[in-house]
């Protein structure tokens, strides 16, 4: 495993890190499975665990707190906060009011006094810098943090973030956690030179890009991943978009024989190949599914590969630009465009 610095924090990192999102009704991964791939991922080297309250409606946090139970300082826990949680209309969002709230159910469903990385899942742009981050750095002189980051931001909004926390004389985002792949790499365009810029840790979701990458989707072959269930429409071969990816896919798989690498072990060796990526986060619904991504733990891909992928899906790149999570609301809302 390798281990790079988190940002400009000092804290060191295993280059791959477990994403909990499958841990409940969302993978329908068990505790006993939870505790199992919590145990294998540890003894081989990955010390950050990422979860967040609205995953399976909280059970992944109550999950991987009885995973982690008896080795919380061996762990560097990471959730997220700004989702809906139920009905309520202020049960969500980035108000110092859900704020404060919110992180106190976090630490009793993880069972912990405090997480090292409490980061908001989405941007919300009812709510201003100032109040959020206000809020987060009472939390952190609180001990109920250590650092907070931000999930899926645009490049713009990461900016704006730092001018309020030196404009307010306040703590500031130290991570982002962006999607990224070789299938979808919008953010080398400006979210990455940002993160660079700022020195912010980055920790990538969906390097697999919902199971495109895992070498389970081939030509001729029936789409059977679980996200394939409850998204169907990102699965259709019908839709240029997809026929576009599966494309991609059957010219990635050559790259990935030739090199004498499995496709997982080409699309982690991607990005983290990248020097802006600190960690790729990893979401194993079962320990074989774990195994295969932990083989890519320390794949370096040479420079004629990763030349080789450039070729099939150009830097800079979303082969699914409408799945992106961080399009400028006026953009999504034609009553934000009139005067």
């Amino acid at each position: 495993m390798q281990y790079r610095t988190l940002g400009r924090t000092g804290v060191q990192v295993s280059s791959l890190a477990l994403g909990a999102m499958n841990f409940g009704k969302i993978g329908r991964t068990t505790q006993d499975e939870a505790t199992a791939i919590v145990d294998a991922a540890l003894e081989r080297g990955i010390n950050v665990i990422d979860t967040a309250d609205m995953y399976s409606d909280g059970k992944s946090e109550e999950m991987v707190g009885k995973a982690i139970a008896g080795r919380r300082d061996d762990v560097v826990l990471a959730t997220k906060v700004n989702m809906p949680m139920g009905d309520e209309r202020n049960h969500q969002g980035s108000s110092r009011r859900w704020l404060v709230t919110e992180l106190d159910n976090s630490l009793r469903r993880l069972g912990v006094d405090h997480v090292d990385l409490y980061q908001i899942h989405r941007w919300d742009p009812s709510t201003s810098d100032e109040e959020t981050l206000s809020a987060l750095t009472d939390l952190q002189r609180a001990g109920k943090i250590r650092y907070f980051g931000s999930s899926t931001f645009p490049a713009y909004r990461l900016v704006q973030a730092q001018w309020a926390a030196r404009e307010h004389h306040l703590s500031r985002y130290v991570t982002e956690q962006p999607s990224y792949s070789i299938l979808q790499r919008g953010i080398e365009t400006h979210v990455l030179p940002v993160t660079e810029q700022y020195g912010l840790g980055v920790l990538v979701w969906s390097p697999l890009a919902s199971g495109w990458l895992s070498g389970a989707i081939r030509e001729g072959q029936e789409i059977t991943t679980s996200r394939s269930t409850f998204m169907p429409q990102r699965f259709d071969t019908t839709i240029p978009s997809n026929r576009a990816r599966l494309d991609a896919v059957e010219q990635l798989a050559k790259v990935a024989d030739e090199a004498g690498l499995t496709m997982i072990q080409l699309a982690l060796g991607f990005v983290t190949a990248h020097p802006a990526v600190t960690s790729a986060l990893i979401g194993p619904r079962t320990l074989d599914h774990l195994h295969s991504q932990l083989a890519a733990a320390d794949t370096v891909l040479s420079a004629d590969v990763l030349d080789a992928i450039d070729a099939i899906v150009a830097p800079g790149v979303d082969l699914a630009a409408h799945e992106k999570f961080d399009t400028p609301p006026a953009l999504l809302d034609p009553s934000l465009r009139r005067r």
